[in-house]
């Protein structure tokens, strides 16, 4: 991905998090959204996966539903947004809507990774329509 394509995806990632809820910023506060071209090699062997495009995002740590007083001593949790699965998964930067599908995608995948810190499994996401 080149700095052009990363500075726009960019600015369509704040235009998401500005229309999200007062709740979801508050949320974001706690639980930072850390932003990657692609997945590292080593992630994407821990996930199992040959092909970087097919990670759009990943929430890892524990959700606010299973957080205790014995794993205080964990890793803190966090998002991460991969451009490049995203922007693929929305079908590239070609096209006059190209700005409203990566946008709607970076939204679903965001919206995704947040229900995983809520506790939401992927059943309960794909019912909700986040998958």
């Amino acid at each position: 991905m080149n700095r052009r394509e990363r500075d726009r995806f960019d600015r369509l990632l704040e235009q998401v998090l500005e229309g999200l809820p007062r709740a979801l910023h508050e949320l974001i506060e706690q639980v930072p959204v850390i932003v990657e071209d692609a997945p590292d090699p080593n992630l994407l062997d821990e996930m199992g996966e040959d092909d970087p495009e097919a990670l759009l995002g990943l929430h890892s740590g524990t959700p606010f539903t299973e957080e205790t007083v014995e794993a205080s001593g964990e890793l803190p949790a966090d998002i991460r947004l991969f451009r490049e699965g995203i922007v693929a998964h929305a079908g590239g930067w070609d096209g006059l809507d190209a700005d409203e599908r990566v946008r709607e995608e970076i939204r679903v995948t965001l919206l995704h990774e947040i229900g995983h810190q809520f506790g939401l499994d992927e059943d309960d996401l794909e019912r909700l329509g986040y998958d």
